[in-house]
């Protein structure tokens, strides 16, 4: 009876934190996502080729796109294309990126943007696939300086593309024949009469299915660890395109008369305006690697209740999972996963619901994302390696998917934006907008299991952090790269310190809107050991300044130790609040019960009829 009592409790916890993690729209918002990603034409073959790989991608997002009754309608709503992505990643990185690419990047910004009167169909229904080339050889982060140019003439009302050195090649685009006849949004500086307009996006045909069309030069680069995508180095000659190529609007356009006129004085916010879907691709980013987190650490927790190993005395087996060196760090990878769960559902909801009128507020917003986006995928790269490590040799081979997810996260740190160059200009805004002030907690009288105080410790942290900087820069030469220099290493420590905090926040908010009981008190308990391992990071500084006194620095590890033992005996809970569809784990040794069944031999000696005599 208390056995099935305790089961029972456990579904109900399960159901009560799926309802947390998901919110209250999740039958519209996931449901059909699960349902559709788990039929047999997702599940593919981890044998295959690279090239045979690649094909199934491209026939699986045609599928895909079959299966979506309004593909415009779900790319002008955010939050629901950042949940197909939730879903995706972990059926297949490659499946997702080719995804985001069209829907987001290709289609977005055409919808996004003038195109009301151009025929979309072609790309709606995927005769022609979309893909998007910004990025160069020489500029990444600093995409402002793209040197591909858009010369307009008049005479023709036409542009004509060019590339002018190897430096401007376009760098890791999708623009291989493979996957069918494929149209790109061109990355390039526009020039009306020899003057430099800034950055637009042109829309240019590139392939046929058979190869590079008249004009563009399409090369595969080396392969990429971890994904079978079709990277590829493009380049233009003297590609002419119609004046309704370009993607304009009030921030830039050539009139009827062929005169450029914008509304927009500033280049660089041309710029931004041509690359606004750049905001939506990093939800749609961290929307997979919040997914590809949440099945991986089921993975690892079922696998680790089933490894078992020789226990305390040689005729005794206990589950690897029991001993606190393998579940401590498990636990703390959920604890970090729930947080970075709600992070992603708050910066899809700021991102939804931004003003675009109010340009302080939609840089505050942008600012949220972006650096949501770096400190998620940055968390996920240690969430991954912890799901690796704790598979043993079984996290190495490619059928258990664990290694694949971890090269795709070190494609997406870099991806829509260097989670380095994102921190640092997170980091400069933080120390510009940053006035020290005097220090408004203190330890007497506060417990470390208020979610309060620990919100404080964490802001006091990042305030001392950006002390530093000011004080750092105050004191370096008066040149501006050193001032930057001597800066940017606290500041940097700030902005960390910024996306644990409200990372944090927005797991709090979570609780908060919970009833009392004991699913809550569980989700307490997670919100405890993620802050007070962010805490814990700090203490010393913490201390120092007085927020906190020793003795509490001296309860931390007690405190977090209690708290590990206590979670590690709901982790099962926990995870199945994650709702991975059983179907996503088809022919993955690890998530299965009786793991060693995929490695029988049915010509093994053990099957014979006659027992081998000792």
């Amino acid at each position: 009876m208390n056995a099935k009592a305790n089961v029972m409790t456990a579904v109900h916890g399960a159901e009560a934190l799926r309802a947390v993690l998901f919110g209250p729209e999740e039958g519209e918002l996931h449901a059909p996502w699960r349902t559709l990603l788990s039929a047999p034409a997702f599940r593919h073959d981890h044998g295959m080729s690279g090239e045979e790989h690649l094909e199934w991608v491209y026939s699986r997002v045609r599928l895909l796109n079959e299966a979506i009754e309004d593909p415009l309608a779900l790319v002008r709503d955010p939050v629901r294309l950042a949940c197909l992505h939730e879903w995706l990643a972990f059926v297949d990185p490659t499946l997702s990126g080719v995804s985001t690419i069209h829907y987001n990047l290709f289609l977005g910004s055409l919808t996004a943007q003038a195109a009301c009167d151009r025929d979309l169909r072609p790309y709606v229904d995927m005769r022609q696939l979309g893909t998007f080339l910004l990025t160069e050889v020489a500029h990444g982060h600093d995409a402002a300086a793209l040197e591909t140019t858009a010369v307009y003439d008049r005479a023709t009302d036409s542009f004509t593309l060019n590339t002018p050195n190897a430096g401007a090649q376009k760098f890791l685009a999708n623009t291989s024949a493979v996957g069918g006849p494929k149209t790109g949004l061109v990355g390039a500086r526009l020039l009306v009469e020899g003057q430099d307009q800034g950055i637009f996006l042109f829309l240019v045909p590139l392939t046929d299915g058979r190869g590079a069309l008249p004009g563009v030069r399409v090369r595969r680069l080396p392969a990429r660890l971890g994904s079978a995508h079709d990277h590829c180095l493009t380049s233009f000659d003297r590609v002419q395109v119609p004046r309704e190529a370009m993607l304009g609007g009030a921030h830039g356009r050539i009139t009827g008369d062929g005169v450029f006129a914008s509304e927009v004085p500033e280049r660089r916010r041309r710029f931004m305006t041509s690359i606004d879907r750049i905001m939506t691709g990093r939800i749609c980013l961290i929307a997979g690697t919040v997914g590809a987190a949440r099945a991986g650490l089921t993975m690892a927790v079922r696998y680790g209740r089933n490894r078992h190993i020789t226990g305390l005395t040689e005729s005794s087996r206990l589950a690897v999972f029991d001993l606190r060196s393998h579940h401590g760090p498990l636990v703390e990878a959920i604890a970090t996963v729930y947080a970075m769960n709600m992070l992603y559902r708050e910066a899809a909801r700021r991102w939804s619901e931004r003003d675009r009128s109010d340009q302080t507020a939609l840089g505050q917003a942008a600012r949220f994302v972006s650096v949501a986006k770096a400190w998620i995928t940055w968390q996920s790269r240690g969430v991954g390696a912890q799901v690796r490590e704790r598979c043993g040799a079984q996290g190495l081979l490619v059928n258990n998917g664990i290694v694949q997810h971890l090269m795709v996260t070190e494609g997406v740190i870099t991806a829509e934006g260097d989670n380095q160059a994102i921190m640092v200009q997170a980091a400069t805004e933080l120390l510009l907008a940053h006035r020290p002030a005097a220090a408004a907690v203190r330890a007497r009288g506060r417990g470390l299991a208020d979610a309060d105080f620990m919100g404080e410790l964490l802001a006091a942290a990042e305030g001392i952090w950006l002390d530093r900087a000011q004080a750092a820069r105050r004191a370096a030469p008066a040149e501006a790269l050193a001032r930057r220099n001597h800066a940017m290493g606290p500041a940097l420590r700030a902005v960390d310190v910024y996306g644990h905090r409200i990372a944090a926040g927005a797991l709090a908010d979570a609780v908060a809107a919970m009833p009392a009981g004991p699913d809550r008190e569980l989700l307490e308990d997670l919100l405890r050991l993620f802050a007070l391992r962010g805490v814990a990071a700090h203490s010393g500084d913490l201390l120092c300044r007085g927020f906190l006194t020793g003795e509490q620095v001296e309860e931390l590890p007690v405190l977090m130790e209690g708290l590990l033992a206590r979670l590690a005996g709901q982790a099962e809970v926990l995870v199945e609040a994650f709702a991975v569809p059983e179907e996503f784990f088809e022919g993955i040794p690890i998530a299965s019960a009786n793991y060693i069944a995929a490695y029988d031999d049915p010509e093994g000696p053990w099957h014979r009829a006659e027992p081998v005599a000792p």
